[in-house]
């Protein structure tokens, strides 16, 4: 289980049946397993698979604290109770996840080959490429739709451009009535149909997944589907009752804090912002869409856990590296006055005896650079200064 990835975690506190006593920890929760540390000494007190359980259940300790409890197949029942942020918002989370896992094909005992394998990735790369495949084609719709609106554009600019020469032309010119030929006039219906993008499929939905949703109170959470349309996002509860509709021009971040847990967020000014937090056991499906349509806004945070490729050097970077390195060798090499007062210990007595670079080596080198130095004073200054240096008159 520590190799997989922490969905989320609980405090709570967990009832010993042994000892008859309750225990303080954290419950953890990953897409296939649940976990229980205590605080005192981190040790592992339950840990389970998600297969396993047969029943979770909201139910009162005592009757008086509200609890989660969670039966397994093998007749053990587990009982967590202080749960923070809220009883609801915990059992929300896990009752998702445990419903998915349950709802996905079982996987096969046998070992997968490579064979097999290599065909899984093939599907999903196949999937992934239509799915940006759609994308594309509709981004390609839009931008006909803009170059026919530039067409409109510019037939008008042609139109006005014949009515201010005529204007503009003698009154007692023969001619002027030859310059009123207007271009035909589009059917506004036509062009207003034709600059308006088809949709694809139903209303253009490239991937719907369950999720679990909350708005501002991480303790009111509430089961949900997130929709992922060409044209924006859709978020719907449990009724499929639109609760929220992103435009694609209204979306200014979208953050990616586990491969599993999503935030979108819509800026105002004088008004609250409109923020979601989405979590989804199918995540993993709209993450690599989302990337796609909204490249520019995306953020992965750390725990995210996607990895990023390290950062090359520009050359102008490296060329300027190379000349520290030369010059920093050069003022290694020169010899040193030691200040009145200063004390050297042994140490820097040492490094002195034996300079990195020799004083003949460090010569050459400011010979080498002193002329391309003086050839570009030369020419930030006056050319004509330049030219006389150069001839030497």
């Amino acid at each position: 289980m520590s190799r997989e990835i922490c969905v989320h975690s609980w405090p709570c506190s967990y009832y010993l049946e042994p000892e008859k006593r309750w225990v303080p920890g954290k419950l953890s929760l990953t897409s296939r397993s649940l976990r229980f540390m205590t605080d005192k000494t981190g040790e592992t007190l339950v840990s389970f698979p998600l297969s396993s359980v047969v029943e979770i259940k909201k139910e009162a300790s005592h009757f008086v604290f509200s609890s989660i409890t969670i039966l397994e197949n093998s007749g053990l029942k587990h009982w967590f109770s202080s749960l923070q942020p809220s009883r609801n918002a915990v059992f929300s989370i896990i009752e998702h996840f445990w419903r998915e896992l349950l709802l996905s094909p079982p996987e096969a005992a046998l070992p997968v080959t490579k064979g097999k394998q290599l065909t899984g990735l093939m599907a999903c790369s196949q999937k992934r490429l239509e799915e940006t495949a759609r994308v594309l084609h509709h981004q390609g719709e839009q931008l006909d739709s803009i170059t026919r609106g530039l067409d409109k554009m510019e037939s008008d600019l042609d139109m006005a451009d014949r009515l201010l020469t005529e204007l503009e032309s003698p009154s007692w010119w023969p001619f002027s009535s030859k310059l009123w030929k207007m271009p035909a006039e589009t059917n506004p219906k036509e062009s207003t149909s034709m600059a308006s993008p088809k949709v694809l499929g139903k209303e253009g939905v490239v991937v719907r997944i369950p999720a679990v949703i909350s708005q501002g109170n991480a303790s009111h959470v509430k089961a949900g589907s997130l929709t992922i349309l060409v044209s924006g996002l859709e978020i719907h509860d449990s009724c499929s009752l639109l609760m929220h509709r992103f435009e694609r021009e209204d979306i200014d971040d979208i953050k990616v804090h586990t491969p599993y847990e999503i935030s979108i967020r819509q800026r105002f000014i004088g008004r609250p912002d409109i923020a979601y937090r989405l979590i989804s056991a199918k995540m993993s499906e709209a993450i690599p869409i989302l990337e796609v349509q909204f490249s520019k806004k995306m953020e992965l945070l750390e725990d995210a856990l996607m990895p990023r490729s390290a950062r090359s050097s520009s050359p102008i970077e490296k060329g300027c590296s190379v000349w520290q390195a030369a010059s920093g060798l050069m003022d290694r090499a020169m010899p040193h006055e030691p200040c009145s007062g200063s004390q050297e210990g042994p140490s820097l007595q040492l490094q002195r005896s034996e300079p990195l670079v020799s004083e003949g080596d460090a010569q050459e080198l400011r010979q080498t650079e002193l002329p391309g130095m003086m050839l570009v004073c030369r020419d930030m200054g006056d050319p004509e200064e330049a030219e006389e240096s150069r001839t030497g008159h």
